[in-house]
C-alpha cells in the first residue's frame, strides 16, 4: 500500500552554527583476526568533513567502505576490532566514550542509514513504535505527545504521510522503507550522517526521490553527509567531494569536479576511464585483475600489480598520503618524489 507524498512538508528545526570541521576521522584502524591470519580492513584512513557537506565514499567491493561506517558508529564486531584511531563529531570523541556514551552519541550526533532498508525494520512492530523506541532511549522524560510529534515530522520531512506511523514494514514500498530509516536517523538531528548505499534494489524513479530526499533533510538540520556507493553517477549529481578507496586505504580525495575532470591517482583514473561514454558506445573498459585479499596484500604500493603506471618503487615502498599544491590529497608516488 504507498502512502500519500506530503511535499514541502515542515523540516526539521535547524541546527545551530557549529566549529569546522564536524567530523574530523584520525588515523582510523580496523582488523580482523581469522584463522586464515590478520587482514587490515582500514589502514590509517584519515579525513575532515565541515557541515553541509556531502562525501562521496567509492571503491570495488571488499575496499573498506562499510567497515569505515560501521567503524564511526563503533559497530565493528569480533572478529573484527577498532585498533586505533580517532573520530571526532562535533567536538567529542567517539572512540573515547564508554559504551553509555556511545549509545547516547548514535542517532543524536551520528546516524548510521544501513544498505539493507527492506531487512532493517521490524517486520511485527509497527514504524510508529520502531521510531518512538528511538526517541525514547535518548529522551526518556520527553512526553508521549512531544515524542509522537516529533516522529510524525520526521515522516512528513521525508515525503511521507503521517499515517505511516501506524503501518507495518510489509505496508510500504521499498522506497518508503527507505525514507523511515531516513527518518529515523534524522530524528535527533545528528551532525553527521551515513548512508551506505541507500538506492541499492530501488528502480532508478524511487533512487532519485530518496537521494533527494537526503538532499533535503542534510539541508534541514545543516548535518555531515557521508554516501557509500557504487554508482559514480549518482556520486555526480550528488556529493561535494568524492573519496576513492583501495585495499582498506584511501587513495584519494578531492572535490567532485576534481575527480571526474582530473583524477589524480592510477586507480582513481581507471574508475572514470570505465565509466561508459556517449562518445565510445558499445566499448567498456575495465581494470585489469581483482582487488587483492586483505590477508595477502602485495608489498608496496597495493595497486601496483594492476596499475599501469606502476615504477620500481611502487612494489618495494608503501606511499605516503600527501596534500598537492591544489588541496587535494593522492597516496601515490607519481607525486612524492620518491620516483
Amino acid at each position: 500500500m504507498e502512502a500519500t507524498l506530503v511535499r514541502n512538508a515542515p523540516a526539521a528545526t535547524p541546527r545551530r552554527a557549529v566549529a569546522d570541521p564536524v567530523l574530523t576521522v584520525r588515523n582510523l584502524e580496523v582488523t580482523y583476526y581469522t584463522d586464515s591470519g590478520r587482514a587490515k580492513a582500514l589502514d590509517d584512513v584519515s579525513f575532515t568533513l565541515n557541515a553541509g557537506e556531502k562525501l562521496g565514499m567509492v571503491g570495488e567491493s571488499g575496499s573498506g567502505k562499510s567497515t569505515l561506517a560501521l567503524a564511526m558508529m563503533r559497530m565493528i564486531k569480533p572478529p573484527g576490532r577498532i585498533e586505533g584511531g580517532a573520530v571526532v563529531v562535533g567536538g567529542a570523541d567517539l572512540m573515547a566514550l564508554d559504551a553509555e556514551g556511545m549509545r547516547k552519541a548514535r542517532l543524536s550526533r551520528i546516524a548510521y542509514i544501513p544498505q539493507g532498508a527492506m531487512n532493517s525494520l521490524n517486520p511485527v512492530m509497527r514504524i510508529g513504535a520502531q521510531m518512538v523506541d528511538a526517541v525514547r532511549s535518548h529522551l526518556p522524560s520527553e512526553p508521549k505527545a512531544a515524542v509522537e510529534a516529533r516522529c510524525k515530522r520526521a515522516l512528513q520531512s521525508v515525503d511521507l504521510d503521517a499515517g505511516v506511523f501506524r503501518m507495518y514494514a510489509h505496508e510500504l514500498s521499498g522506497g518508503m522503507k527507505q525514507r523511515v530509516c531516513i527518518a529515523i536517523g534524522i530524528l535527533l538531528d545528528p551532525y553527521v550522517i551515513i548512508a551506505d548505499e541507500p538506492t541499492s534494489a530501488l528502480d532508478v524513479v524511487t533512487q532519485r526521490q530518496v537521494m533527494e530526499t537526503i538532499d533535503n533533510v542534510q539541508k534541514a538540520i545543516n548535518a555531515a553527509v557521508i554516501l557509500i556507493g557504487h554508482d559514480m553517477g549518482l556520486m555526480a549529481q550528488f556529493v561535494d567531494k568524492v573519496a576513492v578507496m583501495y585495499a582498506g586505504r584511501l587513495v584519494e580525495v578531492s572535490t567532485v569536479r576534481e575527480m571526474f575532470t582530473d583524477p589524480k591517482h592510477p586507480y582513481s583514473q581507471a574508475l572514470i576511464s570505465s565509466l561508459p561514454s556517449l562518445d565510445n558506445k558499445g566499448v567498456f573498459q575495465g581494470i585489469p585483475g581483482l582487488a587483492p585479499s586483505l590477508l595477502r596484500l602485495p608489498s608496496g604500493c597495493a595497486f601496483h600489480p594492476r596499475c599501469d603506471k606502476a615504477m620500481g618503487v611502487c612494489s618495494t615502498l608503501r606511499p605516503e598520503s600527501l596534500t598537492l599544491a591544489s588541496g587535494r590529497r593522492v597516496t601515490c608516488h607519481l607525486y612524492d618524489g620518491a620516483a
